[in-house]
């Protein structure tokens, strides 16, 4: 679209308008500070939930170590043909979780979910599938690791182990509830 001059009556409206107008004077500039930086509040509430779970999370070096590189706990005062009873296969797997895609906050909150219904349902005897961490960056199984340090730190948790071969290896663990009391 061509831009249309104003007409002469246009121009005389502006400049009665503007008659007594003052122009400005711009000898002076005014520094104004900066606004300050947004706090990222978002941020420190991430770094202080990774920091609180970390915290809370079991090293893995201090779990029980039983055969060989198999992860395996027993609560203290079990006694330890609990643990080999489990490995052998001795209880039948009533349910299972599978979290395999799932990241950790989703897993944390999975498993406590599984636990609890477990528990309700009076389930002793289940398997939780973490995976091996072939889909990992650096093909390691984080999930893993932080399972293991979830289910140490549940007071319902009385013991577990590596699943046997069958029932997935490596990749998952068959843990072992407290009965309704």
């Amino acid at each position: 679209m061509a831009r249309r001059e104003p007409s002469e009556e246009a121009r005389h409206l502006f400049r009665t308008a503007v008659a007594d107008a003052v122009p400005l004077n711009f000898d002076r500039v005014h520094h104004e500070p900066p606004p300050p930086l947004p706090i990222p509040r978002q941020r420190e509430r991430d770094e202080r939930a990774a920091l609180g779970e970390s915290l809370a999370d079991v090293d893995t070096l201090d779990l029980a170590l039983e055969g060989g590189d198999e992860a395996a706990f027993l609560r203290p005062g079990m006694s330890p043909r609990v643990l080999k009873d489990l490995r052998r296969g001795r209880w039948v797997v009533q349910n299972h979780l599978d979290l395999h895609g799932m990241y950790r906050d989703e897993a944390r909150q999975q498993v406590a979910v599984f636990l609890a219904e477990c528990l309700a349902r009076d389930q002793r005897c289940v398997r939780i599938v973490h995976g091996k961490g072939r889909g990992s960056p650096g093909r390691i199984p984080v999930l893993k690791r932080l399972v293991l340090g979830w289910l140490t730190q549940r007071q319902e948790v009385l013991a577990y182990c590596q699943a046997r071969t069958v029932d997935g290896g490596a990749g998952a663990v068959i843990v072992l509830l407290q009965g309704k009391r």
